[in-house]
């Protein structure tokens, strides 16, 4: 492969639309997949690959590589089984367990996504990176969807990178000083209390990392904090703390740093925790969208 690389971590960017144009320069060459950028800034489509299958050391590069690359990757028509599932997973390092929501008799690495005319609040509808409240946060997450409503029931991502070079260099400077807390416990104990889940025993992750966190493969910037997770800059007044999230968390959600994925029936999505956020829409009530969703463990955020 030979890659034409991203514009330098160092470079400083004020207007979204030169993020834009730079974004284009991503031009890898692929020999045994092939690659569709969605948008400019994050999101790819791939093909010519079977994940029912065992795969070759080279095609796993490529599919790492387009992750890099996209920040999000898209795959169709894909029939995994669990096994075929976490096998997939496993490529790209050792599986996550969930620490709060159990999986299949017999596969505990395997976290169910299912919403139907019962459920009272989906997960993963406020923008996050999946359980940043862990010390070592997931690497990424592959959701393969099986059932799907007629209409709706998208996935929204959005790039962190973007977000961070958009904004201002005094800004930038500000934040890379800083850490904020991620607590597992306002997240976890809400949900269980809305399924009627007794959880007065568990004892759920909490940790804080880097505001400006550096992609460990990439060697780019990008914020990590987001709405879900996150309840405080560490060492602030509660009000600069306050004031400064809620600034973040509505620029995290501009438009311009989004690709939103339209699901089919055994589709699966493929996105990097350390470099994007996602947003579940949850607009099909009453009906049914299920699947199942494996995660690779990641490092300590710097």
């Amino acid at each position: 492969m030979q890659q034409q690389m991203l514009p330098p971590p160092q470079s400083k960017f004020n207007d979204i639309k030169e993020i834009l144009m730079t974004a284009i320069a991503v031009t890898t060459r692929y020999e045994t997949i092939k690659v569709k950028p969605v948008t400019p800034l994050i999101g790819a489509e791939i093909d010519g690959i079977d994940l029912t299958k065992s795969l070759e050391p080279q095609q796993v590069a490529e599919v790492r590589q387009a992750l890099l690359d996209h920040l999000v990757i898209f795959f169709r028509d894909q029939p995994l089984t669990l096994e075929q599932h976490k096998r997939f997973g496993r490529y790209f390092g050792e599986l996550h367990v969930h620490p709060n929501t159990t999986g299949p008799e017999g596969h505990p690495e395997i976290l169910p996504i299912h919403a139907d005319h019962n459920t009272v609040r989906i997960a993963g509808d406020r923008w996050h990176s999946d359980v940043s409240c862990d010390a070592e946060p997931p690497l990424g997450s592959i959701l393969h969807l099986q059932v799907l409503p007629e209409h709706g029931g998208d996935t929204l991502f959005s790039n962190t990178y973007a977000a961070y070079e958009a904004l201002s260099p005094g800004l930038q400077t500000y934040l890379q000083g800083l850490t904020a807390t991620h607590d597992g416990e306002q997240v976890y104990r809400s949900r269980n209390r809305g399924k009627g889940i007794d959880d007065r025993d568990r004892v759920y992750p909490k940790s804080s990392h880097p505001i400006v966190r550096t992609h460990p493969e990439s060697g780019r910037k990008g914020l990590f904090v987001n709405s879900n997770f996150t309840t405080h800059i560490d060492n602030v007044s509660r009000e600069e703390s306050a004031a400064i999230l809620d600034f973040l968390y509505r620029h995290l959600a501009k438009p311009d740093f989004q690709v939103r994925f339209r699901w089919q029936p055994d589709s699966i999505a493929f996105w990097d925790n350390r470099s994007a956020q996602h947003l579940a829409v949850w607009d099909y009530y009453p009906q049914v969208r299920s699947g199942y969703r494996v995660t690779v463990k990641g490092d300590k955020p710097f």
